[in-house]
């Protein structure tokens, strides 16, 4: 009996070792399927490992200025598209594209070399601390006063389109049926119908500062003369001021501490760029901050400074990422 079972087991062993072989060689000749499935998601999660795809290029500058344009005058002026080969966005019916900083509309893309760009520039939002220049600045800076001081005949100036659109002023007829008069700490001005709201938050923030601030309390008694709408060109240019349209103000004080503008100083300063910080009047920072934070740039951050003048510029306040506040953030 002992005997008959030994066989048994043997023979038994022998034909699983028989049968796994068998199963080997088919295995080897019908490989299994992937799974579409999990292919396409080991697929996309090479994707999302690959750094190139998790570290995406910047935004161009043409894309950063639509976008901040667009951010900044959200009632007038639409999304910023890429459509024709640049960014534009749409005002007043009509497409207006970055055109190399030219803002054009579609008709005129093309002709950039017909004018300058528009400024939207790098705007601190701390004054930067002051180096006297050096020799190759001032070689520098000397080139581009003589360069303004050509006549306007013989420049060309920024196309006037875009702004003459968002602030329906083509003429200097148009741009005074927009403007109205408003009080401005104690004084009359004349400015755009569209940004008394802002203006009066910015007052309305420094008068409040000015109540345990006796820095801006002297400077509000200070103030000689308030200045808005000026139908005109930049001095010495064939670009139009935004005072044109109602949209800067000038804030003069009756006696004046330093240095106001580069003009007026190139007269008995011919190197006016030389002139520090404490030799020019700045009203004081809690003054300046009121003002970028409803969307206006202060020329004394300017290298051809103009420290009395403060410009609507929202779009220019946001592509330099300082917060901007709203009447809802007053309460």
């Amino acid at each position: 009996m002992y005997m008959v079972n030994k066989k048994t087991v043997i023979i038994t062993f022998f034909v699983f070792i028989a049968n796994i072989l068998c199963a080997a060689a088919i295995f080897d000749r019908n490989p299994p399927q992937s799974n579409p499935v999990d292919a396409s998601m080991s697929n996309l999660t090479s994707l999302n490992e690959n750094p190139q795809n998790s570290n995406p290029e910047p935004p161009s500058r043409a894309e950063q200025v639509m976008k901040a344009i667009s951010q900044a005058y959200p009632d007038r002026v639409g999304p910023a598209v890429f459509r024709d080969g640049d960014w534009a966005v749409s005002l007043g019916g009509q497409y207006y594209y970055y055109a190399e900083g030219r803002l054009l509309p579609e008709n005129l893309k093309h002709r950039v070399q017909e004018y300058t760009s528009v400024p939207f520039y790098n705007y601190p939002a701390e004054l930067p601390a002051w180096t006297v220049p050096t020799a190759e600045e001032t070689a520098r800076m000397r080139s581009r006063t003589e360069s303004l001081n050509q006549p306007v005949q013989a420049s060309i100036g920024r196309s006037q389109y875009f702004f003459e659109t968002l602030w329906r002023s083509r003429n200097s007829g148009e741009s005074w049926d927009r403007v109205k008069q408003i009080r401005l700490f104690g004084h009359s001005v004349m400015l755009h119908y569209s940004i008394l709201s802002q203006i009066s938050l910015v007052e309305e923030r420094i008068l409040t500062e000015a109540r345990t601030n006796t820095a801006v309390r002297q400077w509000i008694d200070s103030i000689g003369t308030v200045t808005g709408w000026n139908w005109r060109n930049i001095p010495a240019s064939q670009s139009r001021s935004f005072h044109a349209y109602g949209a800067a103000i000038d804030i003069l004080p009756r006696t004046q501490s330093g240095e106001v503008y580069w003009q007026w100083t190139a007269k008995h300063i011919p190197d006016w760029w030389t002139v520090p910080y404490s030799r020019r009047y700045h009203p004081p920072p809690e003054v300046i901050r009121a003002f970028e934070s409803f969307g206006f740039v202060w020329g004394g951050k300017w290298l051809f400074f103009d420290t009395m003048h403060f410009e609507y510029r929202p779009e220019v306040i946001l592509m330099n990422d300082i917060p901007l506040l709203t009447h809802i953030d007053m309460f």
